[in-house]
Order: structure tokens, then C-alpha cells, then sequence
């Protein structure tokens, strides 16, 4: 038991003397009575603090039972004492402090009984939150307290514990699902720089040990060269914008811009392959605010789902982007007449790097409606697509009202 315990005690002690004193005075006690009820009062105080040291030193590493027991039979004895000072005093006669002791030693047992007793489920639940700590510290992050009934102080700790291990194991399954998610990034990153890095090696291989040397076989490979280039360009700069970007600098972002604005930026993006594959695209924003203000950051979103759609509709095709004012807020789709999705990998569309061939070899770098997604829900929204084979696909961007 620490100093500071034992004057806690002694200052209880002597609060407890003074209002012994002053309730004394209150009944008529005067002169030599009130004299000898400070100085068994004193003889008193002293006790119990020398019991509680005893006490505390004895019970230092006692079980949560024997402390229970411990406290009652350190109040008994205080009381024993106090019964000894008043029989030495002759304030009770012995007959009567015979008596009095007798009943002292019955209740104190009734108190070590009850003690006991009492003792039972805070000592149980205390084994319990050891137990589970123990689990937890082994690796078993599903382990829990549970319900317990000791008392508040127990109750709330056991609470507190199995919320932090709810945290614990949802903040290590979020991690686990990073590294996997990481694995499958450096895997599809790999397999992606692999193919055409192979092929700009053979062209060089092949300039290099002159088996290309004629104008127009040189001119095919450099147009090569230069295609390959700008995919791995794309790649990269795809994965340098998915891997900056940050959902709450889009929040805070104060630049606006015209719906109507924007989407003509996101298609005048997209002509060169608009033209090339001779695709219809046609623009209805009559359901909204053709001035509504949004982040310039919907022209990327809508760039990318808009040549997704020309990339997956065959000639003669047709693409089309809508706007509608909906009670939670602002929603542009994106429909094309393409060869659609089939059921089962509708939802993967927006992992990076997933593409529906099973080879990879379709163009594009596999990352565009991935940071589509990253960049709506950093602005709050949310995407969603609806699909079917040989029937089109239909993205859909949800964005909350400014």
C-alpha cells in the first residue's frame, strides 16, 4: 500500500473522529467525556491506519477473493481493538465486551461469507478479460469477452476490450486486403509493361542485327515503337494520377465549372476515337441545370466512361450521355450499344487492371474506370453500372447536391 493510500485512510480516519467529536458535543458530552471519546477516537484512527498497512502489505499480491475477505476482516479487527480500548478504559464492563466481541466475530464471518460470495463473478469475469487478452495476444483476433456481470467498472472494461478488438481485427483485415490488393496491382503492373517492353525489345533486336533495313519495315516499326510508347505513357500516367489522388483535397477543391462545359470537354477528348471507329454520340442535359456547377474533375470521370463505351461498341454504334436532376442529387450516365458485360464480372469492372478478356489484350491501360470511381467517391458520389452481353452497358454517376 502506497504513502499516499495510507493518508487517504488517516485523513478519512480523522474526518471521521471530528464528526465523532462534534456529534458528542451535540449530545451533552462535556470536559473530561469529550476529553476521553479524542483520545479512543485517536487510539482509533491510529488503528486503522496500522491495520490498512498491514493490510495492504499482506494483500499485495493476493487474488481478488482474498482481498475481498482481506478488507472484512481488517474492519473487524479495527473494531476488535476499539472494543479492547474501551474494556481497558472501563468505559464496558468486560462482560458486555465479551459479548460485543462475540457478535463482532460472527458478523465478521457473515462478512467473509458475503464477501466471498460477492467476490465470485468479478473474479470470474476478471479470468475471463485475462483469458481473452491472452488469445489476442496469441493471434486469435476473433476472441471476446462477451457479456459479463461484475459490476460497472468490470463491465466497462470488458466492453472496452472487445471494442478494440473489433477495431484490431477490422483495422488487420483491412491491411491483409490491402497487401492482396497490392500483390494483384504489382502483378497486372507487371504483366502490362512485360508485353510491350517485349515487343520494343525484338524491334530493337531486330534494327540492331540488321534483319529490318528496308524504308517501309523500319517506318511499320516506328509506328510500333510509337504506339507501344504512348500505351506505356498512359499506364503511367494513369497509375500516377490513381496513386495522388486524394479524397479529401477533391473536397476541399474550390475550382467549378459548368455541367455543360464539362461534358463537351470530355468528348472533345474523346474524337480522335469517336471518328476513327465512326461512333454516334448524342448529349441530352435537358433533365438538369445545363449550369449547374460541378468539379472540373467529372470531365476525367466522364472522358474515361465515355471512351470505355467507344472502345466496346463496334462501328456504326452509338454512345450516350444524360443528365438528370434526382432528389439526392446530381446523375450523369454514360449508355452505349456495345457488346455489354456479362453478369458475373459486372462487378469487378472497376478493379484496376480488370479487363474482360481473359488475355489482357484488349487496349487501354486498365486502370481508366478504376480512377473514375476513385475520383467520384472522392467527390462524395458514387458510380454504378448495369450491363448485359450484346446489349450495352449503362454507367451511372450519383453526385450530392452543393
Amino acid at each position: 500500500m502506497t504513502r499516499g493510500t495510507l493518508a487517504y485512510v488517516g485523513m478519512v480516519g480523522i474526518a471521521g473522529a471530528v464528526a465523532s467529536l462534534g456529534i458528542g458535543a451535540a449530545s451533552g458530552m462535556q470536559g473530561d467525556d469529550l476529553a476521553n471519546l479524542g483520545i479512543l477516537l485517536a487510539v482509533a484512527v491510529v488503528a486503522s491506519v496500522g491495520v490498512a498497512a498491514l493490510a495492504g502489505r499482506l494483500l499485495a499480491r493476493a487474488s481478488f477473493r482474498r482481498r475481498t475477505v482481506g478488507v472484512t476482516v481488517a474492519g473487524v479487527a479495527v473494531s476488535l481493538v476499539n472494543l479492547l480500548a474501551l474494556a481497558m478504559l472501563m468505559f464496558v464492563s468486560a462482560h458486555d465486551a465479551a459479548l460485543t466481541a462475540i457478535l463482532l466475530t460472527y458478523a465478521g464471518a457473515v462478512g467473509v461469507a458475503t464477501g466471498m460470495a460477492l467476490a465470485q463473478a468479478p473474479a470470474a469475469a476478471v479470468a475471463r478479460l485475462a483469458a481473452t487478452a491472452r488469445r489476442l495476444g496469441e493471434g486469435d483476433l476473433g476472441a471476446r469477452v462477451g457479456k459479463v456481470r461484475a459490476g460497472p467498472e468490470v463491465e466497462t472494461l470488458a466492453r472496452t476490450l472487445d471494442e478494440m478488438a473489433d477495431r484490431v481485427q477490422a483495422s488487420v483485415a483491412l491491411e491483409r486486403e490491402s497487401e492482396a490488393r497490392r500483390r494483384d496491382l504489382i502483378t497486372a503492373v507487371s504483366h502490362d509493361l512485360r508485353t510491350p517492353l517485349a515487343g520494343l525489345r525484338a524491334i530493337a533486336e531486330a534494327v540492331q542485327d540488321g534483319i529490318a533495313d528496308d524504308p517501309s519495315t523500319l517506318q511499320r516499326y516506328a509506328a510500333e515503337i510509337g504506339r507501344t510508347v504512348g500505351s506505356l505513357s498512359t499506364l503511367v500516367d494513369d497509375l500516377m494520377e490513381l496513386s495522388q489522388l486524394d479524397g479529401e483535397s477533391v473536397r476541399v477543391e474550390t475550382r467549378r465549372g459548368r455541367l455543360a462545359d464539362i461534358v463537351a470537354s470530355a468528348l472533345a477528348a474523346c474524337e480522335p476515337q469517336v471518328r476513327a471507329k465512326g461512333i454516334t454520340v448524342e448529349v441530352d442535359l435537358t433533365g438538369a441545370d445545363e449550369g449547374a456547377s460541378c468539379s472540373p474533375r467529372l470531365a476525367r470521370v466522364l472522358q474515361n466512361l465515355v471512351q470505355n463505351a467507344v472502345r466496346h461498341t463496334p462501328g456504326a454504334g452509338s454512345v450516350r450521355v444524360e443528365a438528370h436532376q434526382r432528389p439526392d442529387g446530381l446523375e450523369v450516365t454514360v449508355t452505349d450499344t456495345g457488346e455489354g458485360i456479362a453478369a458475373r464480372p459486372v462487378d469487378r469492372v472497376f478493379e484496376p487492371f480488370w479487363r474482360g478478356d481473359a488475355a489482357r489484350t484488349s487496349p487501354g491501360s486498365g486502370l481508366g474506370l478504376a480512377l473514375a470511381k476513385r475520383i467520384v467517391e472522392a467527390m462524395g458520389g458514387g458510380i454504378s453500372v448495369e450491363s448485359a452481353p450484346n446489349r450495352g452497358s449503362r454507367f451511372a454517376i450519383l453526385l450530392p447536391e452543393e
